[in-house]
């Protein structure tokens, strides 16, 4: 199968996990399908060609996964069914199917996979050695030409790191002030 029916495949899980996710009463399997829709975002960076980006967002939503989880797992919280009117419901039914059509025509203007729609990787790959004077052309695109894209992927690292520890400490500092 091509490609770009495994992405309108995975589109289409995506949006049905999201309704799903909505409409389930119990919070902790609003949690895990809204976890499985991430995943799904994982998957679809990974066909897309872009591991780096599929990999940090396997991590990112797992850790997501793991606060929301240990937050909400002893808590119990009351559902209240909303009453939905027919024109409201039909309003978000027309929004979505409009997302998914837009969806389809912007994955038509995308160029065929491997032909990259910005042509300044062929000028790093030609040129990252001259330029940056280093011997592993990886690391000079990483650390000289996407230095703020790379810095801005650890504090996100590093912020979900320090958020998942935070949560998952057994004692929390009030408590250990008080003994």
């Amino acid at each position: 199968m091509p490609v770009d029916i495994w992405l309108y495949f995975i589109l289409g899980f995506m949006i049905i996990g999201s309704i799903a996710c909505l409409e389930i009463k119990n919070i902790l399997s609003s949690i895990i399908t809204i976890g499985v829709v991430g995943l799904g975002l994982s998957l679809a960076f990974l066909f897309l060609g872009a591991p780096d980006l599929a990999l940090v967002q396997f991590v990112f939503e797992i850790l997501c996964m793991i606060i929301l989880i240990r937050a909400f797992a002893k808590r119990s919280i009351e559902v209240r069914a909303l009453r939905r009117d027919v024109p409201e419901t039909i309003i978000a039914i027309v929004i979505l199917a409009s997302i998914f059509v837009l969806s389809i025509f912007a994955f038509k203007d995308l160029p065929s996979f491997g032909k990259p729609i910005v042509r300044v990787a062929e000028r790093y790959l030609a040129q990252a050695g001259v330029e940056t004077g280093s011997q592993n052309i990886i690391t000079a695109v990483i650390l000289n030409y996407r230095v703020y894209d790379t810095l801005g992927e650890v504090t996100v690292l590093f912020t979900a790191i320090l958020g998942t520890f935070t949560i998952l400490r057994k004692t929390g500092r009030k408590k250990r002030h008080a003994e």
